[in-house]
């Protein structure tokens, strides 16, 4: 067995040894190919060995930058070829909804899918850079590098309104059990965790460790993964059961419209109704009924009187809407300003009427407003603008609404891709509701990887959320991020099921990011602190070592 390992550890030093050797495009390949592997872990493909893989090389092509006469531009362009590798398979749907009115935009669809994943990539090479000036030999550049590179992914989350998009722990999201911890540091606590363990492969690749141990330490993110899916397990073993008697029952539609007749204002009035069609019939038990329609599923429909009253004549009585729409109201100049709105819809006793709004508040730059207005007019790129000369106007913040009794927290599409953005302190609800339309992006990744994230609100917060999506994937997930029911992408169809129960805040839900930054801040200091008691302790032990020696 000693041997078998001794042999294992040769091979791994080997091929550590040619790539921290690397030079030029072959380094530059390597970190691309290795971004590659980490997008792979990643919805739909759960590659999750890839992962070790991907960060176990980017650890080494460091360790080699450590060793060369630049380190830090050369640790600076490792990072920066991972980064464009992880993001240009992660985020090439994108490119999809260039192509949905491609006689004016398809042009585009190049030099978005590259710029993007270029930008994005700046974040991972200042990882690897700000790394370099921090290394170390042995295990404690393992710890340094995760929590370096954990920074960097808060920060890609929040500069210049976030896009805090495949951040690393998502890959565990693709089931409830490997994302459960969530529910105690977050998304971006268990991204650090995720880091920490898919280079733990690396930690026995330095120069001087014995053969052995570094085909041991090969078992270090086997041995994390399995301990992180079984706390998940656990928790989810030991989460209360639903009521019997739910408090109200929900129907989630999915109408699937293709985004062509989705944006065509002549088909509005067949896309409410096929809407309509799948929100027909009573509530299947005593408690009151909630519809869930998706994102812009009837625009202007506060001003449509005749589609609120087809809605009076066709909903149960007792039901009530929510519905993703569009509205506009009339600004001290006298132009309309539009809303990326969800409206309430419910009988106030003079028939159906909207009794409450949302304006989504964290738009998307370029896809619903645009920056640098001004100066795209002047180059002819304005008709990005989906409404009117700007695009949407945002919304106030995160709010909490009332649907026949029930409190909940709306989220619009990209909105559920941020952690603790849910809702307002102190306003807890019982359900969050998110209406998203992804068929810009085609049967890509992309709608999968969103509702990964969007699970990862619910366990984060500890509350059900009801998941209308135009084209998929629509769904209905518990308190604990399991998805009770889905509808798979492309397929019209309904939920209609019980409105599970909330629990009991979690950690993250009260305390936020305190508890990720704690994490960072003792992985900084065991990592620094830790080279310094490794070389103690080798001191130490030198004596024994030459006594040992001797015949």
């Amino acid at each position: 067995m000693d041997q078998a390992l001794a042999r294992t550890g040769v091979k791994l030093q080997n091929l550590a040894g040619k790539l921290r050797a690397l030079r030029g495009w072959k380094r530059a390949a390597a970190g691309f190919a290795a971004g590659l592997c980490g997008a792979l872990a990643m919805a739909p493909f759960y590659a999750l060995p890839l992962l070790a893989v991907a960060f176990t090389v980017f650890v080494v092509l460091l360790d080699g930058a450590a060793d060369s006469a630049r380190p830090r531009l050369r640790a600076f362009a490792a990072g920066w070829w991972f980064g464009f590798g992880y993001f240009l398979a992660g985020v090439y749907w994108m490119a999809f909804s260039f192509f949905v009115q491609a006689e004016q935009f398809a042009w585009m669809a190049p030099i978005a899918v590259t710029v993007m994943p270029a930008g994005l990539a700046l974040f991972s090479g200042a990882a690897g850079l700000v790394s370099i000036g921090l290394w170390r030999s042995g295990w404690p550049r393992i710890v340094i590098f995760a929590a370096v590179f954990s920074l960097f992914e808060y920060m890609r989350g929040h500069i210049l309104t976030g896009l805090p998009w495949n951040l690393v722990g998502q890959a565990l999201a693709g089931s409830a059990a490997g994302a459960q911890t969530a529910a105690w540091y977050g998304a971006y606590g268990l991204s650090f965790v995720a880091i920490v363990l898919s280079a733990g492969a690396a930690a026995g690749l330095s120069r001087g460790v014995a053969p052995r141990r570094a085909a041991v330490w090969l078992a270090a993110p086997v041995v994390g993964v399995f301990v992180l899916f079984a706390v998940g397990s656990a928790r989810l073993a030991l989460a209360p059961s639903a009521s019997d008697e739910p408090s109200a029952y929900l129907r989630i539609v999915q109408p699937n419209i293709n985004q062509r007749d989705k944006i065509d204002h002549n088909k509005w009035g067949d896309n409410f109704y096929r809407n309509l069609e799948l929100s027909r019939g009573a509530a299947p038990g005593n408690a009151p009924l909630i519809i869930v329609w998706p994102e812009n599923a009837a625009p202007l429909l506060d001003e449509a009187d005749a589609a609120l009253e087809v809605l009076a004549k066709e909903l149960p009585n007792e039901a009530s809407l929510i519905a993703g729409a569009v509205r506009r109201e009339i600004d001290q100049d006298g132009a309309y300003r539009y809303y990326n709105a969800i409206a309430v819809i419910e009988d106030n006793g003079a028939g159906r009427r909207a009794v409450a709004h949302y304006d989504k508040h964290h738009l998307v730059p370029f896809g619903e407003y645009l920056p640098f207005y001004g100066l795209l007019n002047a180059v002819g790129l304005a008709q990005l603008a989906p409404y009117g000369d700007a695009g949407f106007a945002a919304g106030v913040g995160p709010a909490a609404l009332s649907s026949n009794g029930v409190r909940f927290a709306p989220l619009i599409c990209y909105e559920a891709i941020f952690p603790g953005a849910v809702y307002p302190e102190g306003e807890r609800p019982h359900l969050i509701v998110t209406v998203t339309n992804d068929a810009w992006f085609g049967d890509t990744s992309g709608p999968r990887q969103h509702l990964d994230q969007a699970r990862l609100r619910s366990i984060e917060t500890g509350l059900p959320m009801a998941r209308s999506a135009n084209t998929g994937v629509s769904a209905l997930i518990d308190a604990h991020g399991r998805i009770l029911q889905r509808i798979p992408l492309y397929q019209p169809g309904g939920i209609e099921a019980p409105l599970p129960p909330a629990i009991a805040p979690p950690l993250y839900d009260r305390v936020g990011d305190l508890l990720y930054f704690l994490m960072i801040a003792a992985a900084l200091a065991v990592g620094l602190r830790g080279h310094i008691l490794m070389r103690a302790v080798r001191h130490r032990l030198q004596p024994l070592r030459d006594t040992s020696k001797k015949p």
